[in-house]
């Protein structure tokens, strides 16, 4: 089924809310990422963190409301919510560096069966460098990758990546538009398939070695 960009950054957006919980402390990537911030349910209270400084992002600032000095790190306003506080970027990586941060979401250009996450660089083309994604990784408790299935055709859950890492082993949890993902020490384990999709939609848009359960196996016949 082909959906629009925007019906995919928000079925992207909504299954990622779902894996915060109450009380959760959580970094926002951005692009794709910081839209989660709009759909935590209102009975779940997570404080989101954004690297250039800011805790307590809100949800997306209604038309004409946007403040431009209050900004996440990719430099787009938000809204704050009640209690929330800025400071500088020594503070806030020492939070990320500390182990202070439950979760990170964070968008990538590929990432492998061994939750390896390639999201900083294509060779060839510049760019400035690879932001706090490398802070990220290792820092946070819970590493969620939030993607599109594919991009322009191409594969980017793969068996090894080939792209320039940001680091190794670290990918926890990945989530398209399509299924759900889990990195595990057996391998990459298929836990949700979008209804809109089928089994083969993915199996032929994955490069990696994929464990199936059974109950998925089943659902497909």
């Amino acid at each position: 089924m082909e959906l629009s960009k925007e019906q995919i950054r928000e079925t992207i957006a909504r299954r990622v809310a779902q894996e915060l919980e109450d009380g959760d402390v959580v970094t926002l990537g951005i692009g794709l990422p910081t839209e989660v911030a709009n759909y935590v349910p209102e009975d779940v209270q997570v404080m989101f963190h954004s690297e250039n400084g800011l805790i307590g992002v809100g949800k997306k600032p209604a038309p004409g409301q946007a403040n431009p000095h209050i900004t996440n790190a990719g430099g787009i306003p938000v809204d704050i919510v009640e209690g929330a506080s800025a400071f500088d970027s020594v503070m806030s990586f020492t939070m990320i560096r500390g182990g202070h941060i439950d979760a990170t979401v964070l968008g990538a250009l590929q990432v492998d069966q061994e939750g390896n996450i390639a999201n900083w660089m294509v060779p060839g083309v510049f760019v400035p460098g690879m932001g706090g994604a490398m802070d990220l990784v290792v820092g946070a408790k819970k590493v969620i990758v939030a993607m599109e299935h594919l991009s322009k055709n191409q594969v980017k859950i793969v068996k090894k990546c080939t792209l320039p890492l940001t680091a190794a082993h670290e990918v926890d949890l990945i989530i398209t538009e399509r299924c759900v993902l889990k990195v595990t020490p057996e391998g990459l384990v298929l836990q949700e398939i979008n209804p809109l999709f089928s089994l083969e939609d993915i199996t032929s848009t994955i490069t990696a070695d994929l464990i199936i359960p059974d109950d998925l196996l089943q659902e497909a016949v």
